[in-house]
C-alpha cells in the first residue's frame, strides 16, 4: 500500500526512507527527546540506532501494520526534524511521535499529527486510536488535549528517564476528532 504524503502551512510530512537515517539520529539521539520514551528504547543512543530502527523495526511493516511518516520544515526538506508512527495494533498506543527538541512549542506536532489521524481514520478505517505519554511529559499531553482525546487513566511504565514512573493513558473515537476543532488545512498526495 502506497503511504500519503502532507504538506501543512509549515511542514512537510513522507513516508520514512532509508536516506532519513543520518538527519533521523543528529536530531532523535538528544536526551531531551529520548527521555520521555519508554525504557526499551536504549540510552545512551546507539550510533546506529536509527539505520537499525528504520531499516528492522519500520520498513518491513510499512504500509501493512505500520506507518512511519518523516517530518521536515517545508524550508528544508533535506533534515528530518521529527516523526510521526502509526500502528494498527496499540501497544499500548497507536501512535508515537518525536520532535526534534529545538522545534519544541512552536505548535509543529499538532500541525503535523493532524493529516495522520484524517488517515488513520478516513484513509485506513481506524474507528478508535490509543495514545500514551508520560505522566509529566506537558507537550506530548498538550497535541492530545489539543487534538480530542481523552484522559483516561494511568499505568506504571518504566521510562528513559528514571524520574518518569507513570504513563498517561488516552483514547479518541472517530466522532471526537471529526468535532475536534483543529485547523485540517493542508494537502495530501496519495
Amino acid at each position: 500500500m502506497k503511504i500519503a504524503t502532507f504538506e501543512t502551512a509549515r511542514l512537510f510530512l513522507k513516508p520514512i526512507t532509508k536516506q532519513d537515517t543520518p538527519s533521523y539520529q543528529k536530531n532523535f539521539a538528544d536526551y531531551e527527546v529520548i527521555r520521555f520514551l519508554a525504557a526499551t528504547v536504549p540510552w545512551p543512543y546507539p550510533e546506529n540506532g536509527a539505520e537499525f530502527f528504520i531499516e528492522q523495526m519500520i520498513l518491513p511493516h510499512q504500509g501493512k501494520d505500520r506507518w512511519c511518516w518523516s517530518i521536515f520544515e517545508k524550508d528544508n526538506l533535506s533534515e528530518v526534524i521529527g516523526a510521526i508512527d502509526l500502528w494498527r495494533v496499540p501497544n499500548p498506543a497507536n501512535r508515537g511521535f518525536w520532535l526534534a527538541h529545538r522545534h519544541w512549542n512552536k505548535g509543529y506536532m499538532t500541525e503535523a499529527v493532524t493529516p495522520v489521524m484524517d488517515y488513520a481514520f478516513n484513509e485506513l478505517g481506524f474507528e478508535e486510536l490509543f495514545f500514551s505519554n508520560a505522566l509529566g511529559n506537558t507537550q506530548s499531553r498538550r497535541v492530545k488535549e489539543k487534538t480530542g482525546a481523552t484522559l483516561t487513566g494511568f499505568r506504571d511504565e518504566a521510562f528513559v528517564d528514571p524520574k518518569f514512573i507513570k504513563a498517561e493513558n488516552w483514547h479518541l473515537t472517530k466522532k471526537d476528532w471529526m468535532a475536534s476543532i483543529v485547523n485540517r488545512s493542508y494537502n495530501m498526495k496519495k
